[in-house]
């Protein structure tokens, strides 16, 4: 795999997590997030540890504490900005929401300096038009954004920025499946821990039915054990700063899923025209940082 269809698995990728609303609207809003997170990620590092164990096995054998270490580091990163963007999300509308979740790619760069990596005059040209796009986006929103939402959003974004970056650099050492799977368990443990404090009764506060089981083992299948792992083998190749960009077009996946698909699956949003030109610009971006144009390979990101 070349880092160019590294970077288009990463745009599917991106595709299926859009679809998380789809499903998650089948699940009544009464179910906590902390959950749904538990049992999807439990599910999911069942069904991969099952179906590849011997890969998993010879992970284990061969560099088995620096892998746990390590998925444990990223499960307390992954539930650690799930948590302050959960919180944070209270005082946003959905798409100023959604938009602002997208500042990560403004972050990353600083957090990659920090860490003493370089970061190439294509991918600030990126930046710049993803961040351009989404204030474009945001529009008059962003004036009456609270600031302590803004505060836990931008303390989410920093610390994903961390895991996508600590991701990118375990991907390339160790097997995508094992990692899969561990940092699943780890989330799934945690958000467990999480869930049993908030709702003593856990499984007992969840009005159960036909549909919430079938949603609960779609997204574990489709969103947690197939993208993530999919993401994994992909950022083998890819640069933190190639995957960042390319995770804001979910953005404008999204909007498109919110404009052309009925009420009954999801929340209609009608794009604004502002909504429009800034997911424009952030395609603009995310093609720049994905395309290698001919005589910009020394400008590439070699973070």
């Amino acid at each position: 795999m070349n880092r160019l269809q590294a970077n288009l698995c990463l745009v599917c990728v991106t595709l299926c997590w859009s679809t998380e609303v789809i499903i998650f609207s089948c699940i009544p809003d009464n179910v906590l997030p902390f959950a749904t997170t538990f049992i999807c990620n439990a599910i999911a590092s069942v069904i991969l540890a099952v179906c590849f164990f011997k890969r998993v096995k010879k992970e284990i054998s061969t560099s088995g504490k620096k892998t746990l270490l390590r998925c444990l580091l990223l499960g307390l990163l992954n539930c650690g900005y799930n948590v302050l963007y959960l919180y944070g999300l209270n005082d946003f509308d959905v798409s100023t929401g959604a938009f602002t979740f997208s500042m990560t790619v403004v972050v990353l760069p600083v957090v990659l300096i920090t860490m003493r990596k370089t970061v190439g005059a294509k991918t600030w040209a990126s930046v710049v038009l993803v961040l351009v796009g989404i204030v474009v986006a945001l529009g008059g929103n962003i004036a009456s954004v609270p600031p302590l939402g803004l505060l836990l959003m931008f303390m989410g974004c920093v610390v994903r920025a961390v895991f996508i970056v600590k991701l990118n650099e375990y991907a390339k050492e160790h097997d995508a499946v094992s990692l899969s799977v561990f940092i699943s368990a780890f989330v799934a443990v945690i958000s467990f821990v999480i869930w049993l404090v908030l709702q003593p009764n856990t499984f007992a506060e969840i009005p159960w039915s036909g549909t919430i089981i079938a949603s609960l083992f779609i997204h574990a299948y489709f969103i947690v054990a197939f993208a993530q792992t999919l993401n994994i083998f992909a950022q083998k190749r890819a640069t933190a700063t190639e995957a960042t960009i390319i995770y804001t077009l979910e953005i404008v996946f999204s909007l498109i899923w919110g404009a052309v698909l009925p009420e009954t699956l999801i929340e209609r949003v009608v794009p604004t025209p502002f909504h429009i030109i800034g997911a424009l610009l952030i395609v603009a971006g995310s093609i720049i940082e994905i395309v290698e144009f001919k005589g910009n390979r020394r400008l590439k990101n070699v973070s």
